[in-house]
């Protein structure tokens, strides 16, 4: 399965303190589902916060995930294992550590699920977020 990369819209940012951090928010449209948009919010280091901590290259990977009907739903070729594919990746660090988001097709339930989860190439992490999807057409 290929995985085409999506191209966040930065359309919120933060100030959380004075030493520059901020609260990034981005949006994006779901490549294979028409109708779905996610917005991910995440911690961005500053310059100073940067400096005091002589971490230059790593941004903390937390990250929150909200995801909502904005269009009519048009499911198209998606992955439907239990494993999901992934939808969204955000470096946070220069090699090693990214934000995901994974699509997760919840059939019995008709249910989109949208998880974010910090990825690591030696250490995993347990910091995730998730929402959902309801693919109702209620009367």
């Amino acid at each position: 399965m290929v995985y085409t990369p999506v191209i966040a819209d930065q359309v919120g940012n933060v100030d959380v303190d004075w030493l520059g951090n901020d609260i990034v928010i981005e949006a994006f449209a779901d490549p294979k589902v028409d109708g779905v948009t996610c917005h991910v919010a995440y911690f961005e280091r500053g310059l100073i916060d940067r400096l005091q901590k002589g971490d230059w290259f790593e941004d903390p990977s937390n990250s929150s995930i909200a995801c909502r009907q904005t269009g009519a739903i048009s499911i198209g070729d998606i992955d439907r294992s239990d494993e999901g594919e992934n939808v969204f990746s955000e470096s946070r660090s220069i090699v090693w550590k990214s934000v995901q988001v994974k699509r997760i097709f919840d059939e019995a339930n008709q249910t989109l699920i949208y998880i974010s989860h910090a990825r690591d190439v030696q250490n995993g992490s347990a910091k995730m977020s998730i929402s959902t999807v309801p693919l109702f057409q209620g009367n």
